[in-house]
């Protein structure tokens, strides 16, 4: 019931926050070609909040690593039903209206001002 960055959880045999999130997000988005930002921090913003208690599941803190992860220009959303409700892209000028939570916030002005920075990032290299 409310919009949050694209994520999950490391599989057993992974270890590098950057490829789990390049992983999460073309999984949640349907995107293949997404890249990580080449001048952003890595991880961009760390959160840390707590997860209230449900069934019988104790209450506990999370930990978020977030990274600034770009789409080519055009790049078309295909949601996959079993990851979201719903997924889609948002000016920076929606953003107040949605009501994030501070951490998501926090984090999007990082990315905002690392966007800023230049008038786009270039498309990565192919890797052979």
């Amino acid at each position: 019931e409310r919009w949050l960055q694209p994520g999950g959880h490391a599989e057993a045999d992974e270890s590098d926050g950057a490829q789990i999130a390049l992983r999460e997000a073309r999984e949640e988005t349907g995107i293949e070609k997404l890249w990580l930002h080449p001048e952003a921090p890595r991880p961009l913003d760390v959160d840390v909040h707590e997860i209230p208690a449900r069934g019988a599941e104790p209450a506990h803190l999370h930990l978020d690593l977030r990274y600034l992860v770009l789409a080519p220009a055009g790049a078309r959303i295909v949601r996959a039903e079993s990851e979201a409700r719903d997924v889609r892209w948002f000016g920076w000028d929606e953003l107040d209206a949605l009501e994030l939570d501070s951490g998501l916030i926090r984090a999007l002005r990082k990315a905002r001002a690392i966007v800023a920075s230049r008038d786009h990032a270039p498309e990565p290299r192919s890797e052979a």
